[in-house]
């Protein structure tokens, strides 16, 4: 008989979902209780308490439930993951391995897990028999695809002596590095463990559980002495525990912390033990997950060893790695945190996996100390970072969120590497769960929005009924009705945006700092809390009937970013409320934004627009569109600008967008001169969108200039490759010079070509000009080649490229 007991808190890496139970004692050594034996000191309401009835949260919800899920559950089905678990189940019951694992990544298994755990959240909220039937069809699949002892990874049944090359020839082998078998474990625990919650069907628990007690078999102390490449299994295994109270869980989980380093790759943070780390480094989403894992770890076993580390790696993100967005993971080479203040716009890579995962660890930083200081980077992300990465149609995503656009990005209904949009599946059906916490008798009101609120306490019931426009409006109305008149607290988490402060840091300012303060009154008088840890707070005896209002400041906020950030040196960025707003091209003159200088000191106006992009509030102002001329000078024009809120962009097609705006023509990038090779079109052997930027007439500062963007054949190599100008009309030419992109030095996949040669159209086929000066593949520097005159309608550079690496390029130029 299974006895589910709840327990008010985090159950899984992603969520709010707080609850945990206690499963068959058959699967448990522990004894039967109501709570752990150690636990964070704050707790948040089940996101299943919490109903959003707003205008900005709930129609994104609602579309997860008749858009993002089915669609999602459509391409897992096109693309063959689901194939691959019944090639799995196929070769365990025939024996013969003579099938191919159908997908391109051996983590794909994990998207089946995300997705499935997205519909059990959705279950809860919006019971739906047609998403559960295709659901349960899924969690079929994958309980036929375990092997007897409890080991499941499609990547290798399918074809044991054939296994994907990243997984090793043997089980565990490339578990440090490539494989994921142990991130795939952890998806599974936390897609078991929702799934249960959801439903009370144990089917995918049983499995999840057999393959835990496999890893539990093999790793540990003088057993298999190896860490994940990729954390997740921690998490995961962290959820397995608060199901079912069995020990060997966490012990595992904080096993797969204290094994990892030190000597190990930067990479996968291994360079250190976990508890001497202090700085954030390598992929992102790997770090993320690994900083979450040592707060549950710490917060479960009373070690503060773990925390300890995680607040000075926070310290560190929030003053020198974190974009105005509240994205982390600066750049592409490796997804990864780059050096300090190193935050690219154009090439940010800002992974939404990365968002995130800095929720996660966010939020468990707030449980952990009851700061709001975490909790003004969590809300920053989630409104900006985070939610950019899906599209307002729930059908479409960005996996990385740059900061500025040449016209180069679009959303996609799907990725090779689809971990972004199954993350998201997971994520926002469970957004209500971050409103509110509590501890003791205190209520936490974290984020704000309509909603209906059912918050226990240890005496009684509180329902709060919220009724506000936020993220548009500042003004906050919540109903108190307690089930009988008794003392508690409520705390009310005034943001940083709202005292002028953007960041816990200085890495971010306001310019013009508001003169208006917030306001709170409870039943129409004016009250002046004490501000504790970020949270106005007041503690009385409370009656049914009493209304907190609390009024936030909406003003326009000018940014600016510490010097030490040179991408956005002579810039600033626009905020209002927790929104970070952006120029895009549709609204702008000539749909060019990118070109715009802003003058910080003038007085911006707001509009909501209830038929643009389901109704948003925009910031209008004036600016300078600068261009150059040919003779290298540049000319300004008077226009009016339109800023949009950042997470909206990209939902109209492809152009220009920049969230930081120039002030001076210094730092603008003004529209390219005419030039020959501007007015060309460009072809090349590999099409990209990134070709604009060889005649973008923008030099990088090196050829490792990650600010800066460049074209690439990556991963092409030992091969020759070709890019070409066609003119706009025949032109008499005799010099040519390129910047090579190359970034082998510091871990990544471009170097300089081998050589490189010009060739022009003459009698239907393409003859090379004769070279006065020679070729060079110079590094940091133009180089430029002079030719004898050729009267032509184009010209194509044939490279090749090294056996060992790609090769790229900056600027090409043609006179």
């Amino acid at each position: 008989m299974i006895r589910i007991i709840l327990c008010i808190f985090i159950l899984v890496i992603g969520t709010s979902y707080y609850s945990s139970y206690n499963v068959a004692r058959s699967h448990s050594s522990a004894s039967s209780i109501d709570s752990l034996p150690h636990d964070y000191p704050i707790h948040p309401v089940l996101f299943s308490d919490v109903r959003l009835t707003d205008r900005f949260w709930k129609p994104r919800i609602d579309r997860m439930y008749t858009v993002t899920l089915p669609h999602e559950l459509d391409e897992l089905r096109v693309t063959g993951r689901d194939r691959n678990f019944q090639l799995a189940a196929l070769a365990l019951e025939t024996h013969v391995d003579t099938a191919h694992f159908c997908t391109q990544y051996p983590f794909d298994d994990t998207d089946l897990y995300k997705v499935i755990e997205g519909i059990s959240y959705a279950l809860m909220m919006h019971p739906d028999p047609l998403l559960k039937k295709r659901m349960d069809s899924l969690i079929n699949l994958i309980a036929a695809a375990q092997e007897p002892d409890g080991y499941l990874y499609t990547a290798r049944t399918i074809n044991p002596l054939h296994p994907h090359p990243w997984s090793g020839l043997q089980r565990w082998e490339n578990v440090e590095k490539l494989s994921h078998e142990l991130y795939n474990s952890g998806h599974l625990f936390q897609a078991a463990a929702a799934n249960f919650i959801a439903t009370g069907d144990s089917t995918l628990l049983k499995v999840a559980i057999k393959n835990a007690d496999l890893l539990c078999r093999t790793f540990g102390w003088g057993k298999l002495e190896k860490y994940p490449g990729h954390p997740e299994v921690e998490l995961g295994l962290v959820s397995l525990y608060r199901v079912t109270h069995n020990p060997k869980y966490l012990q595992l989980a904080k096993f797969f912390l204290d094994v990892r380093g030190p000597g190990g790759s930067t990479y996968e943070q291994a360079q250190q033990k976990v508890v001497d780390q202090r700085k954030a480094v390598g992929h992102a989403v790997r770090a993320g997950y690994l900083y979450s894992a040592m707060a549950d770890v710490s917060a479960l076993t009373g070690d503060t060893a773990y925390v300890h580390a995680d607040r000075y790696i926070w310290q560190d993100i929030v003053s020198t790695q974190l974009y105005v967005t509240g994205g982390v993971g600066a750049t592409s080479n490796g997804e990864a945190f780059g050096q300090p203040y190193e935050l690219p716009n154009l090439t940010a890579y800002n992974e939404t996996c990365a968002s995130i995962a800095n929720v996660y660890f966010n939020q468990r930083m707030f449980l952990t100390t009851g700061d709001a200081a975490y909790y003004d980077v969590l809300e920053r992300t989630l409104y900006n970072a985070l939610l950019d990465g899906l599209s307002l149609r729930g059908d479409a995503f960005f996996y990385p969120n740059p900061l500025a656009s040449m016209g180069g990005y679009t959303r996609s209904p799907w990725f090779g590497c689809s971990c972004c949009p199954t993350n998201l599946a997971r994520f926002i059906p469970i957004v209500s769960g971050y409103f509110y916490a509590t501890r003791g008798n205190e209520i936490y009101v974290n984020l704000y929005g309509a909603n209906q609120a059912k918050i226990q306490l240890p005496k009684q019931i509180v329902y709060l009924n919220e009724q506000t426009d936020y993220p548009w409006s500042g003004t906050i109305r919540i109903d108190i009705q307690p089930e009988q008149t008794g003392v508690f607290t409520l705390k009310l988490r005034i943001p940083g945006w709202a005292r002028n402060k953007p960041v816990p840091s200085d890495l971010y300012k306001f310019v013009n700092t508001s003169s208006a303060s917030y306001t709170i009154q409870l039943n129409g008088q004016t009250l002046h809390p004490a501000l504790e840890n970020g949270y106005a707070v007041i503690t009385r005896t409370w009656k049914k009937g009493d209304e907190i209002v609390l009024h936030l400041p909406m003003d326009v906020h000018v940014m600016e970013a510490n010097p030490q950030v040179k991408a956005d040196v002579g810039k600033i960025a626009l905020q209002r409320g927790p929104l970070v707003y952006c120029l895009e091209w549709p609204d702008n003159p000539d749909h060019h934004v990118l070109n715009l200088i802003v003058n910080p000191h003038q007085t911006f106006t707001t509009a909501f627009k209830p038929n643009l992009l389901d109704g948003v509030e925009v910031i209008q102002g004036n600016a300078l569109a600068a261009r150059r001329t040919l003779s290298g000078r540049i000319e300004t024009t008077p226009v009016h600008f339109t800023a949009i809120p950042y997470y909206a962009w990209a939902n109209r097609g492809p152009g220009e967008m920049t969230v930081w705006m120039a002030t001076d023509e210094k730092s603008v990038q003004p529209l390219p001169a005419p030039t020959l090779a501007y007015t060309s079109t460009i072809r090349a052997s590999r099409p990209s969108r990134s070709l604009m930027a060889i005649h973008d007439q923008i030099l990088p500062d090196s050829s490792n200039d990650h600010s800066v963007l460049y074209f690439h054949w990556w991963p092409e190599k030992d091969t020759t490759v070709w890019v070409e100008y066609d003119f706009k009309q025949p032109a008499t030419i005799s010099s040519s010079s390129v910047y090579w992109y190359d970034d082998h030095l510091t871990g990544g996949g471009c170097s300089v070509p081998i050589s490189w040669q010009l060739l022009y159209p003459h009698n239907g086929q393409w003859i090379p000009v004769e070279n006065i000066t020679p070729y060079t593949t110079d590094k940091d520097r133009m180089n430029i080649v002079k030719f004898k005159p050729v009267h032509t309608s184009a010209l194509r550079m044939i490279i090749r490229l090294s056996p060992d690496y790609s090769t790229g390029i900056y600027e090409w130029e043609v006179e």
